[in-house]
């Protein structure tokens, strides 16, 4: 056998998005940086999904800085970011010449592949995105969300990776974020892909109920080119499986599985001082590491478990964990049932909190929930039930069609808007995707400039 098999490395994203919550900032990971660059995998995922955010909102970090850092020392590997089609790195759709100029920048300061997924698998969401990234010159990897119900099956997945060759997609993933692929169905829907679309498929999988590892050797088995895997210190629970792991596992099947064992010995030993660090702080919390079969039943993905556990625990309400579990399938089938990945799982989890802890369901419903039954999320891939649409709308009219269509362009409102806060083009995307927190991060940086600047030119007191 000589079946190469590659590896994209998440620690850098998914993994710790994943564990905590996407705190991880820059300066933890920035020495490892160059180790990362010569282990020899596909690709880094580093970047988007809730990277963008979090720096902003939580670390002061300005996302692309942050990107241009990583590319700086990793000049040898591809760099790959996770977008949510009309969504970008946001929670709501954005018009076309926002995304076009966001996968634009993205390109120019660092990445390479961009992984393109609809929260609803609704093909007309990704086709910006996916057109903009061939025409920046990055690899467009169109991603399926993986979930399970009565209305997704083999064939549907077959049909949307026929419909992602049609729009021009380099690569396909199947994106199952939930660890809720079986090894049986992973090797079935690979193959199928694999028949149906003469494309290199990728499979992203969690570990939270225990599959990971048996899914993602059931997927090489069947011919899956590319598995996502997180460095074992970052690894298991509601993360991917171990990089370390599985290489050595394929190895021994006599795959190429080609990565520098000496490098990943250090990369493992380097998180393992965080991964200590933030056990002890309190930031990695150990329901996320454990073994949850029940997620087979709830099908809640990792980053939105530690966001549940993160909730709750700020309300002082743990006790409701399990009835939070409980509701969020429900909600989930009332909404036609979307695929549980951002931003829906966001919404279908708050949704689901929030009838736990009022005990009167729906009593608050938030904005994003009325969008999404309005249409302004794309076409459910249920039914809904017209009288629970009512109950929450009324008489509002519904959306036909791809909600950006009706979306006037926007980039130069926004420049104009913010004036001479935004002090690049990426500034500006910021501001258009996190107002709120792009302005207190301005803030901060002027200020910490002002500091900067200050000091150098203080006394020097003896």
């Amino acid at each position: 056998m000589d079946m190469k098999v590659n590896f994209t490395e998440t620690v850098l994203r998914d993994a710790n998005q994943s564990l905590v919550a996407t705190r991880m900032p820059f300066s933890d990971f920035e020495d490892i940086l160059p180790v990362l660059d010569k282990a020899g995998y596909y690709s880094l995922e580093c970047w988007g999904g809730a990277t963008f955010d979090s720096c902003l909102r939580y670390l002061n970090e300005d996302p692309w800085e942050r990107l241009k850092k990583i590319r700086k020392s990793c000049p040898n590997t591809k760099l790959q970011m996770l977008l949510r089609g009309q969504n970008l790195v946001g929670y709501k759709h954005y018009p076309d010449d926002i995304v076009r100029m966001f996968v634009k920048k993205s390109v120019e300061n660092g990445i390479d592949i961009i992984r393109i997924f609809d929260a609803l698998n609704d093909i007309k969401n990704i086709e910006v995105a996916v057109d903009e990234t061939i025409k920046s010159g990055a690899v467009a990897s169109g991603a399926i969300c993986y979930t399970i119900s009565p209305i997704h099956n083999l064939e549907s997945y077959v049909k949307l990776a026929k419909q992602m060759k049609e729009i021009g997609v380099n690569t396909i993933c199947l994106k199952d974020m939930a660890g809720i692929l079986s090894p049986k169905e992973a090797y079935d829907i690979v193959k199928a892909l694999k028949e149906s679309v003469n494309l290199p498929i990728i499979v992203h999988t969690h570990n939270t109920t225990g599959l990971g590892y048996m899914a993602l050797l059931s997927a090489v088995e069947a011919g899956a080119d590319i598995i996502d895997t997180a460095i074992s210190a970052y690894s298991g629970g509601t993360s991917q499986p171990a990089t370390e792991t599985l290489s050595y596992a394929l190895l021994e099947l006599g795959y190429d599985a080609s990565l520098d064992g000496g490098a990943l010995d250090k990369i493992g030993d380097f998180f393992k001082e965080i991964r200590l660090r933030d056990f002890n702080s309190g930031l990695l919390n150990p329901t996320v590491l454990s073994t949850d079969a029940k997620a087979l039943v709830y099908q809640i993905p990792g980053g939105m478990l530690s966001n549940l556990v993160s909730q709750l625990s700020s309300v002082n309400r743990m006790d409701l964990y399990e009835e939070v579990l409980k509701e969020t399938p429900i909600v989930r089938k009332e909404l036609g049932y979307p695929p549980l990945v951002t931003p829906m799982s966001q919404m279908v989890g708050a949704q689901a909190v929030a009838n736990t802890i009022t005990g009167k369901r729906y009593s608050s419903v938030s904005n994003e929930i009325k969008s999404y039954l309005k249409g302004e999320y794309g076409t459910p891939p249920g039914e809904i039930d017209e009288k629970f649409r009512k109950s929450i709308l009324g008489n509002e009219p519904q959306i036909n069609g791809r909600y950006a269509d009706g979306l006037s362009p926007a980039y130069d409102k926004i420049k104009s808007e913010i004036g001479d806060r935004a002090k690049s083009p990426e500034d500006i995307l910021s501001y258009a995707l996190f107002p709120e927190q792009a302005l207190s991060f301005f803030d901060y940086r002027d200020s910490k400039e002002k500091r900067v600047y200050n000091y150098s030119f203080a006394p020097v007191k003896s």
